[in-house]
């Protein structure tokens, strides 16, 4: 755990789930969202070295042309080849795991949320104090996920096959929105999360404050 007075919330879900559309009702709220997504998209920027290093091993053709990563590429080389997407997680995951130790450090909201899709797969579930899953069925996440990116669907099946299973990521929960209903229903059910949330912060806060006493 980090060394903070800020109960900090593992936000998850399979691909096509709605964690970020979730988070981004969070955020409405004043809460602090940390995107494990934003952070690998910074580590392989233009000029980074970790890009540096994807290029060397994937070669020139993984850019685009005007030398940004060419990202609905190399995602599906890595997840037609197991191997490769081993390599990629050995590079960006300790510059990820770092960047994460970092923010947390420095919490600005009652408590923060931490999302991220390979949060189960990683130490990163270490870093939390609750578990939040973003759930739906996976006709659900494929549809969804072609209706917002297009590509193939044999690529988005085995991105969903490669991720945790629902039923094993079902049970690291605390707490589990359904994402079944419309936009509307996913708001309403943030909203009351959030309460909770607050409910509970205030109380471990007023707990650690007596200890401290």
């Amino acid at each position: 755990m980090t060394n903070n007075e800020s109960m900090i919330i593992g936000l998850t879900g399979g691909i096509g789930s709605g964690k970020s559309k979730a988070a981004t009702h969070f955020a409405e709220l004043k809460i602090e969202i940390i995107d494990t997504d934003v952070l690998a998209r910074e580590a392989v920027a233009k000029g980074a070295v970790a890009l540096e290093k994807i290029t060397h091993h994937f070669g020139d053709t993984i850019l685009k042309a005007d030398g940004n990563l060419n990202r609905k590429l190399l995602r599906k080389t890595i997840f037609s080849d197991p191997s490769e997407k081993k390599w990629l997680e050995s590079l960006l995951h300790p510059m990820i795991h770092s960047r994460i130790i970092s923010l947390l450090s420095k919490p600005r909201s009652p408590y923060c949320i931490l999302m991220s899709p390979l949060l189960l797969e990683t130490q990163q579930k270490g870093l939390v104090n609750r578990i939040l899953v973003i759930d739906v069925d996976q006709d659900t996440q494929l549809t969804r996920t072609l209706q917002r990116d297009g590509g193939d669907p044999a690529t988005i099946r085995g991105i969903i096959a490669s991720q945790i299973d629902r039923e094993t990521r079902l049970s690291f929960a605390d707490d589990v929105i359904s994402n079944q209903g419309s936009p509307e229903q996913l708001r309403d059910l943030v909203h009351k999360q959030h309460l909770r949330y607050l409910m509970t912060s205030k109380i471990n806060l007023g707990v650690e404050k007596k200890k401290n006493d």
